[in-house]
């Protein structure tokens, strides 16, 4: 396991995180683990190096919602049941954990916002300095950038269309929100839709994941031997994100100004109160994770959504139908009308409940501590909590918990839910700072395609997930038929839609206001 973070409690650093879960949790043996155990091995009979997400699945449906795995002599702590999740969601008692493959990452993306330890001071600097482009007012200044590009994506996709081709959900949707984010952060155009391939970029970021990832599944003395050739092509890769992020600095500091994005923030806002600015060095660490976070995630999200969308034909009748009403012949949407798509928008939470795109995240104790009562974990003890098993656990879903049904998020079924029971974005002050920027663009591809197209799959494909720290529905096409232009709305009395007021934004996360 790579080396893990220092937290602190009242200005005194804590000590490094344990290596393995033995001195972590003083009762281990009381958590379950999957059963033949082969000695020095671990727990890896009948498991896929390939899909560590998805075993972990499976032995939570076996062992329950606290369990061990063990893999070459380090043992991992796994939770999912609601109410060690909510637990160990308080932030007094604990922080992020950065291990597995995100501490993996830190060659590429070093101390920015997703893979900083709680120690070092650039996360708490560039969090502050970045969180206002994530603004309402910063957010609206970006809809017509992301209306642009998902217009390259439907011009392409009424090529596809015309020539009689299904297209390429993953492939499109990961040039449709890289593009997004390199426009609207940096005002980058990769020429994504123009070309054949993905861009470059994105082969050297899924090389970099997929490595981050492989990294897990040998013994630390042994990956520079098993590994080394991967190793080299990591590096390599490593080395092409970092010459495109430096030719993109390098051409805004000879152009000026970008309007204020996301790259103008990182070269020339101080912080507020200290005054400090962030470096060069760090600031291409930030623009490597927000291309990289930026549009992998979200391209995930809209993919497993069109997937449910294409499979479940009453669900997509009955978002588009909201999204005629809602949006009617307006041929660019506002930014106040995508927030309207109530039922549009449950669709995607529900995808993301099924298929959280970041499967897992860490926490670890800022002092020693008992887990829901129970489990004594000293400080520095880390767990993973386990997502989509979270998002399945039948005493919050329901007995049907595995089936797809977008009603889970109406209002009154948010409001019903106890906190902590839906994660897809991590939890407290280091969660995603980009969710509200990704639900947005996310929600409007989504009224856009169900506006212009009827979504029709294969009947022989099944769902495969792909993992490469995320995950993304594999060999996903989907062929299209072409929707007339809605009818211009006729005058009539205003259509109340029964959801909650316009002044009240639902969270399916906390709940209403937040």
């Amino acid at each position: 396991m790579a080396e893990t973070d220092m937290s602190t409690t009242a200005g005194k650093a804590l000590p490094r995180g344990f290596r393995g879960a033995e001195q972590g949790w003083p009762e281990l043996h009381r958590i379950p683990h999957p059963p033949r155990r082969v000695p020095l091995l671990g727990d890896v009979l009948g498991v896929d190096r390939r899909t560590p997400v998805q075993d972990s699945v499976r032995c939570a449906r076996e062992l329950g919602p606290v369990f061990r795995r063990k893999a070459f002599g380090k043992e991992f702590v796994f939770v999912w049941g609601a109410r060690l999740t909510a637990d160990i969601s308080d932030e007094a008692r604990f922080a992020k954990h950065v291990g597995l493959g995100v501490a993996n990452l830190r060659p590429v993306a070093g101390d920015g916002l997703f893979t900083a330890y709680n120690h070092e001071p650039n996360w708490q600097l560039a969090h502050d300095v970045l969180a206002p482009a994530f603004s309402r007012e910063a957010m609206e200044g970006y809809h017509p950038m992301m209306l642009a590009v998902a217009g390259r994506l439907t011009e392409h996709w009424d090529r596809e269309l015309a020539a009689g081709r299904a297209v390429d959900v993953p492939g499109d949707m990961t040039k449709l929100t890289l593009e997004t984010i390199a426009r609207t952060g940096f005002g980058h155009d990769f020429g994504s839709f123009e070309r054949d391939r993905l861009h470059p970029f994105v082969t050297a970021m899924v090389g970099t994941l997929t490595h981050a990832q492989r990294l897990n599944t040998v013994p630390a003395p042994l990956a520079g031997l098993l590994l080394r050739r991967a190793g080299r092509h990591n590096a390599a890769d490593i080395a092409y994100l970092n010459r495109t992020v430096d030719d993109l600095v390098r051409a805004r500091r000879r152009s000026g100004s970008g309007d204020g994005d996301l790259l103008d923030r990182m070269l020339d806002t101080a912080h507020p109160d200290s005054g400090e600015r962030l470096s060069p060095e760090n600031v291409r660490r930030q623009v490597i994770t927000f291309l990289v976070a930026g549009h992998e995630t979200t391209s995930g999200a809209l993919s497993f959504a069109l997937h449910y969308l294409s499979r479940h034909p009453d669900v997509a009748a009955r978002a588009r139908a909201e999204v005629d009403r809602v949006w009617g012949d307006t041929p660019a949407p506002g930014y106040d009308q995508v927030a309207k798509l109530r039922y549009v928008r449950r669709v995607l939470d529900e995808s993301l409940r099924l298929w959280p795109t970041a499967p897992a995240y860490a926490r670890e104790a800022r002092q020693d501590t008992v887990l829901a009562g129970e489990h004594p974990m000293r400080r520095g003890a880390w767990a993973l909590v386990l997502t989509p098993m979270l998002h399945r656990d039948p005493e919050v879903w329901g007995a049907d918990a595995e089936e797809f049904d977008p009603d889970r998020f109406d209002a009154k079924a948010v409001r019903g839910r106890a906190p902590h029971t839906f994660k897809p974005f991590g939890t407290g002050a280091r969660a995603c700072i980009g969710r509200q920027f990704a639900l947005h663009e996310a929600t409007l591809v989504l009224g856009l395609l169900l506006r212009r197209y009827d979504l029709v799959s294969d009947p022989d494909y099944r769902l495969r997930v792909i993992e490469r720290l995320t995950l993304m529905p594999q060999g996903l096409r989907l062929r299209l038929e072409r929707r007339p232009a809605p009818a211009p709305a006729a005058p009539a009395a205003p259509v109340t839609v029964p959801e909650a007021p316009a002044s009240e934004p639902r969270c399916p996360v906390h709940g209403t206001g937040d």
